[in-house]
């Protein structure tokens, strides 16, 4: 069972982390704790599976990179391994993952999505990438607009 403050806690959590060099410092502060004492607790909540993962949210706009685009990539199965640990490596790509091909009409199944300032930087960073990487056969999906993405809430008060 989770204690009040417990639920506090992960209020407080799902909220985000600030933006500050000591962010669990100001969560402590904001539930009345701590800074070691948070910790501990955000420890314990994951080595009991309670939380399960932290995870960050680049909101890529705020950076500047206001165009980006999903690269779908024809890659023989063989190599979806090594070209995709290849893809991922690359800074402007920010997700990369296999996902199955239907041929004829969808013969991609790897996929990246790529950031720049503009449509075109995106098109030059996809043609690195199939420099790189020896894939020509490729298309970019570009964003006409994105929807708001959020995490799961829990505890949420009435």
């Amino acid at each position: 069972m989770l204690s009040q403050k417990d639920i506090e806690i992960i209020r407080a959590l799902q909220e985000g982390l600030p933006l500050v060099s000591r962010p669990f410092q100001v969560l402590a502060q904001k539930v009345g704790l701590s800074e070691e004492e948070l910790l501990y607790k955000v420890r314990e909540f994951v080595k009991q599976g309670i939380i399960r993962r932290f995870g960050a949210a680049v909101r890529h706009q705020d950076l500047g990179y206001i165009s980006n685009a999903m690269v779908v990539w024809e890659v023989p199965e063989e190599k979806i391994e090594e070209i995709g640990r290849l893809m991922a490596s690359f800074d402007e790509v920010s997700h990369c993952y296999q996902r199955p091909s239907r041929p004829p009409e969808w013969p991609y199944n790897l996929f990246t999505v790529i950031h720049g300032q503009t449509r075109d930087e995106c098109e030059k960073i996809a043609a690195r990438l199939s420099r790189a990487s020896g894939i020509t056969s490729y298309r970019l999906l570009f964003s006409l607009a994105e929807f708001k993405k959020s995490s799961m809430k829990y505890f949420m008060e009435k």
